[in-house]
């Protein structure tokens, strides 16, 4: 990656690591270079090296003397770096295996639940196509399968494009690391082969997905303070992952979050960093959490069309080094890499938020029970012969009828009310 790239518009040549790009004459240069390589002319940026008249190696591995600019991290900060644009932009073929699987599995969901779907849909302005448009009671949500890497802005761009037309954009990846997390309203699921993905089995939502919990902070709380880390006596409330919820919630299916985003019962919120308001999380929660949030915190609809495009990203370091104007393309010995992203943190919570007056209804029962399986006769007939014991049955009381368990094959039983009652006379 290379700190300066040659300007063949104007004919300049620019250094990436001074904040005016070494042309304090040119404000809006820096907007001009970083523009989407789609909506400017692919050969405005070239290599220092190829346009010096040198050897440039970029050639032997399919890539062209063109350049872009985008942030990379290195050792810990965020620095502009120009790389060279290659031949074509494709997909491997396991990711086009796997974006065609996500987009059919999507669609088949949608329309066995009754839902209006259109593949590859084309907005009317014919800007943005989305992958899969489904249509419900609660509106038009655009999902976006991205099994190949995308860039932060081209997140917000599409984004911001899809909320222009009407349409909710849900993005869904397999890539814990990817940057659709927090750019835009997403989901995540496990990384698994494109055959599993359309298969029928179930596919649970990992991230992406989370439930309003409110609780008070005292030495019987099951949390630790997430302010003193011990107990300060007030409320907190934040969004969490359904397993940690509190009572735990179920864990959303993927072919669930289609049918439940389309009919309004899960919509989606932009949270802000109660410590650090230049970032935000995006996350999916049911409508009716995040009614409650809005009532606990006063936020609006959160939605990010006010905020500078850059505002929860990490700001650029320029570090105004010397200009390197060679190519180093290919020198594996100077060859970059950038720092890999964090991963966002699974085992805490979102948007905190400390109250000291106890909000109204502050404990509930679970909004999403986890559902207990239900065993035929004969599966638990296999586990009682395994554990060596009789097999555990349901049956109904003999005087009200309710449901009790027995063992085997005895009858007469009663229900511990009806036993009670009967004690009591």
């Amino acid at each position: 990656m290379a700190n300066g790239v040659y300007h063949t518009k104007y004919g300049i040549t620019i250094n990436l690591t001074f904040e005016d790009l070494g042309h304090p004459d040119r404000p809006g240069l820096l907007e001009e270079i970083t523009q989407p390589v789609g909506e400017r002319d692919r050969a405005l940026l070239q290599c220092l090296t190829d346009q010096q008249g040198g050897e440039c190696q970029c050639a032997l591995a399919d890539k062209t003397p063109w350049m872009f600019v985008r942030r990379q991290r290195r050792a810990g900060r965020v620095v502009w770096v120009a790389a060279h644009l290659p031949l074509t932009h494709a997909a491997t073929p396991e990711e086009s295996d796997k974006h065609k699987a996500m987009k059919e599995r999507i669609a088949r969901s949608a329309s066995r639940h009754g839902l209006d779907v259109q593949v590859e849909a084309r907005s009317s302005d014919g800007r943005i196509v989305t992958d899969v448009l489904v249509s419900g009671a609660g509106g038009r949500v655009g999902w976006e399968a991205q099994y190949s890497p995308i860039s932060a802005s081209r997140v917000r761009r599409r984004s911001g494009r899809a909320r222009e037309n009407g349409i909710a954009p849900l993005w869904v990846t397999g890539d814990a690391s990817s940057e659709i997390i927090d750019r835009a309203p997403w989901t995540r699921v496990d990384d698994v082969p494109w055959q599993r993905i359309v298969s029928p089995l179930a596919m649970i939502v990992r991230g992406g997905v989370r439930h309003l919990q409110i609780w008070k902070c005292t030495a019987s709380s099951e949390r630790s303070c997430p302010e003193t880390g011990s107990h300060c006596g007030k409320f907190h409330s934040g969004w969490f992952l359904p397993v940690l919820c509190i009572p735990q919630e179920r864990a959303t299916a993927l072919d669930e979050l289609v049918v439940t985003s389309a009919d309004g019962e899960h919509v989606a919120v932009r949270v802000r960093n109660v410590e650090d308001p230049r970032r935000a999380s995006y996350l999916w929660a049911l409508a009716k959490d995040v009614e409650r949030w809005r009532d606990l915190t006063g936020d609006g609809e959160g939605e990010p069309e006010n905020l500078p495009a850059e505002a929860d990203d990490e700001p650029v370091t320029y570090a105004e080094e010397e200009l390197d104007s060679s190519c180093h393309y290919g020198n594996r010995d100077r060859q970059y890499f950038s720092d890999p992203r964090p991963r966002r943190d699974m085992t805490s919570a979102s948007g905190l938020h400390t109250f000291d007056i106890a909000p109204a209804r502050p404990y509930r029962a679970p909004s999403r029970p986890v559902q207990m399986r239900r065993l035929s006769t004969r599966e638990r007939a296999v586990i009682a012969r395994e554990l060596g014991c009789p097999a555990w049955e349901i049956g109904p009381c003999m005087l009200c009828a309710e449901p009790i368990h027995r063992y085997g094959q005895s009858s007469g039983l009663t229900c511990r009310s009806c036993r009670a009652t009967a004690l009591s006379r």
